[in-house]
């Protein structure tokens, strides 16, 4: 195939239920610095559609044109050569009115492009999949990639809590604490049953775990090597904790095992304060003053619905790195 040269942008389509439209837009915001209510969003950033698990497909956009006949043109100089390929025009929910294409046109449409491209089309298992989207007046042709649900297969593990997140929420955290991993050094100081370290470590995040419960750092790991991940998990409190990290995911303790008390909840986040330049805290209590109190203010949040049970996901930052021990922070 000869090389086929992208532009630098990509476009991203979502999936999800309204209730999950919170925490879809904290990710978005994480991602893309933005988000809409489009459930179709363009970028110059690029990254696997597997992380998110509100993403449906991403395009790799190759042309962008005003009018379909300019698309239609341009694929006519997509040579194959020994490669395969097909053409989808996806599906898109809440497309604006004047973007919608109907079905038996949209498969006219395939046709048509999958006609002028040179090499051989195989509908089942193509080397190249390629497709085409219409946003905002344009048309956008590149290569498409559909996202798979890898969160989904993290829901059978071999220990469970009846009150740990969901994968899907677990993953949506992991993204919204680390949107780029690149450099970024991340712990679970409170990792319970790890469901959130199971989904970062499956996105190659660079991220440690800890408890000061015995029996949930057995079953973290044990959870962690069930799905063929590396990671490690420590047996110890959040007090202990020397080495620096670039965020802290912190998922308020309040299950059988553990349910830790407001002054113990205003201790964690203290003692996250020396080690952590970033918080991703969930909790089921309204904690802004503690969080305030720890020396971080909330920079973005929002509310994770499952049924009637509400979580409320907070995005801090450290406001005074140079508070730097528990003895400073008390003095302050």
């Amino acid at each position: 195939m000869k090389q086929l040269t992208p532009t630098g942008e990509f476009i991203y389509t979502y999936a999800y239920h309204q209730d999950e439209t919170e925490l879809c837009h904290l990710e978005m915001r994480a991602f893309f610095d933005k988000d809409t209510e489009e459930k179709i969003i363009k970028s110059e950033i690029g990254f696997d559609p597997s992380r998110s698990p509100f993403i449906k497909e991403r395009l790799e956009v190759l042309f962008e044109t005003a009018e379909l006949p300019e698309i239609i043109e341009m694929a006519s100089r997509i040579d194959m050569e020994t490669a395969t390929f097909k053409v989808i025009f996806p599906k898109i929910n809440d497309l604006a009115l004047a973007d919608k294409v109907e079905y038996t046109e949209k498969r006219n449409i395939e046709r048509q492009i999958g006609a002028v491209i040179t090499g051989r089309a195989d509908v089942h298992d193509p080397d190249i999949t390629f497709g085409l989207i219409p946003f905002r007046g344009r048309w956008y042709f590149g290569m498409y990639q559909l996202s798979e649900s890898i969160w989904f297969r993290h829901q059978q593990k071999p220990r469970e809590y009846s009150t740990a997140l969901s994968t899907k929420v677990a993953r949506a955290v992991a993204n919204i604490a680390v949107p780029d991993p690149t450099g970024v050094k991340a712990i679970d100081p409170c990792c319970g049953i790890g469901t959130v370290l199971v989904e970062a470590l499956s996105m190659g995040i660079d991220i440690v775990g800890r408890d000061i419960n015995p029996l949930v750092v057995d079953g973290s790991r044990e959870n962690i090597a069930h799905f063929g991940l590396a990671g490690t998990v420590e047996l110890g409190p959040i007090a202990d904790i020397t080495q620096q990290y670039d965020v802290a995911i912190i998922d308020m303790p309040y299950n059988l095992y553990t349910h830790a008390t407001p002054e113990e909840q205003q201790g964690i986040l203290k003692d996250a304060h020396p080690f952590a330049e970033k918080l991703l805290v969930v909790t089921i209590e309204p904690i802004d003053h503690m969080i305030q109190d720890a020396g971080f203010k909330i920079t973005d949040r929002c509310i994770a619905k499952k049924s009637l049970f509400l979580r409320e996901i907070l995005v801090c930052e450290r406001t005074n790195p140079s508070l730097n021990s528990m003895d400073d922070l008390k003095q302050a």
